[in-house]
């Protein structure tokens, strides 16, 4: 009996084939690889909002953090909060984008000389160095939760 028929006569009796198992294998591959990417983009955007909360709360009680776009120190402080710092919170760019010299004219205004530059209320007390989370939800009595 040739290999042919036997595939036939098991398609008439309702068993699956040789094509049939491959193309079952290929979904259940594709369905793995699409769930883990899942579980992926799950977990690295839950690790980028986590501390959504804390910087609007920073930003609500009238923390300023003053920066620029090509200072070192201030790419550390913004990667602690990942996402979070510059779409909700209290960050202030003082850098002109495509320039290392020059600053922002409200950066000028507030007469800031060295970043990162944290401003805390109501003193208006300035902080010219990197914070840990911890330090900064110590200092404002934003919790990090």
């Amino acid at each position: 009996m040739s290999q042919e028929r036997r595939e036939r006569q098991k398609e008439k009796l309702g068993l699956p084939t040789d094509a049939s198992r491959k193309w079952r294998r290929i979904a259940v591959y594709a369905v793995v690889v699409v769930a883990v990417f899942g579980v992926a983009y799950y977990f690295y955007n839950r690790s980028q909002h986590k501390h959504d909360a804390f910087a609007r709360c920073l930003k609500d009680r009238g923390v300023k953090m003053y920066g620029a776009w090509w200072c070192p120190h201030c790419i550390e402080q913004k990667e602690k909060f990942g996402t979070s710092l510059e779409e909700y919170g209290p960050y202030v760019e003082c850098g002109i984008k495509g320039q290392t010299q020059g600053q922002s004219q409200v950066c000028k205004d507030e007469n800031v000389k060295h970043y990162p530059t944290w401003q805390f209320p109501p003193t208006g007390e300035r902080v010219e160095r990197v914070f840990s989370l911890e330090e900064l939800s110590d200092r404002t009595g934003c919790s990090l939760q």
